[in-house]
């Protein structure tokens, strides 16, 4: 019963990305109770990261605090925690501490907990952490993979294009330069691109994510923007050459973030698969190789409906110490 109250007390706990300090305050006295050596890595006014240690860690089990908007509030029924956060990553906070719990009652030693700010945009709380790094070999990195061990993940391009015109009245429209109709040509041609294909990952994939501009019906627009996010299977740089001669001299755009895609460890034992989405992994690449593994699907992740099921978070307790042992006997070796 620990694993469901920890987990809907957590989705509870209001945590977009920028207002993740109740969440932190929270686990931070939850986890010092527990007699965890803690402390806060501040990331920028009002956020920190927590960071929970028991002994000196070769193995640390990490995820994220903060989820997408909007907040709405925890409820349960016999077979899911629903809630925004439940599956992405408020279930696997949970199953961490009690997977935790239980190797330190089996008398496992020298482990550790990061918890971080930002994934949802720009990963600062985990380029943070790596400025911190605590020694270990090791770091299992919990996002909604179903319980399967993913030995792969897609890389995350996000670009911010903005278009400027003219205003004028609409009636005379020869009079100003719409933002919003160089904007769309833009946004056709972008989706026009051919974007590259990996027999491991899969295709790439592009998503307009914002469209805002523009001041009323009956005024030519002076302004336009849009957010975009393409979802890379190689290294970034042919693919933002191409995306750069595509724009250069109609629009001003600039690439905001990129996050490489990864190839993961494996462990004998575990079901695996591929997963299209991108992690905090590639900014933590001092605390140790990586492992990615947690209760959920992605296909709950961000939606209004979010999810998790009760007995995917007790599996991936079993699933975490699990790990934990296997990579033990690693680091021993």
């Amino acid at each position: 019963m620990e694993l469901f109250d920890l987990t809907h007390t957590l989705v509870n706990l209001e945590s977009v990305t920028g207002h993740e300090k109740a969440c932190a305050d929270f686990l931070c006295e939850h986890l010092k109770g527990r007699k965890f050596q803690v402390e806060l890595q501040p990331v920028s006014r009002e956020r920190a990261n927590v960071f929970a240690r028991w002994g000196k860690p070769d193995i640390v089990l990490s995820t994220h605090l903060d989820t997408v908007p909007p907040f709405f509030p925890a409820r349960e029924d016999e077979h899911f925690i629903y809630g925004r956060g439940s599956c992405d990553a408020k279930g696997i906070i949970a199953a961490q501490i009690v997977a935790a719990e239980r190797l330190i009652a089996e008398g496992v030693e020298n482990f550790a907990l990061l918890f971080v700010v930002g994934e949802e945009t720009t990963s600062d709380g985990a380029r943070e952490a790596n400025l911190h790094e605590c020694g270990s070999r090791y770091i299992i990195n919990g996002e909604p993979t179903e319980n399967k061990l993913a030995v792969g993940s897609k890389g995350n391009l996000r670009l911010e294009v903005r278009t400027r015109g003219k205003m004028a009245h609409s009636a005379y429209p020869h009079l100003g330069d719409s933002a919003i109709e160089k904007l769309l040509d833009v946004l056709s041609d972008l989706r026009a691109l051919s974007l590259p294909h990996d027999d491991f990952l899969g295709p790439s994939t592009l998503n307009i994510g914002m469209i805002s501009g523009g001041r009323a019906a009956n005024v030519i627009p002076d302004e336009a923007s849009a957010q975009i996010l393409i979802r890379t299977v190689e290294g970034s740089g042919p693919l933002r050459h191409k995306v750069s001669e595509l724009l250069h001299g109609r629009c001003e755009f600039s690439f905001v973030r990129d996050t490489p895609m990864m190839r993961l460890e494996k462990l004998e034992g575990f079901e695996t698969n591929v997963v299209a989405f991108s992690t905090d992994l590639p900014c933590l690449t001092r605390w140790g190789r990586p492992v990615l593994l947690g209760p959920g699907s992605i296909s709950d992740a961000h939606t209004e409906h979010e999810r998790v099921r009760k007995a995917d978070l007790v599996r991936a307790v079993e699933l975490y110490c699990e790990l934990v042992r296997q990579l033990k006997k690693r680091t021993a070796n």
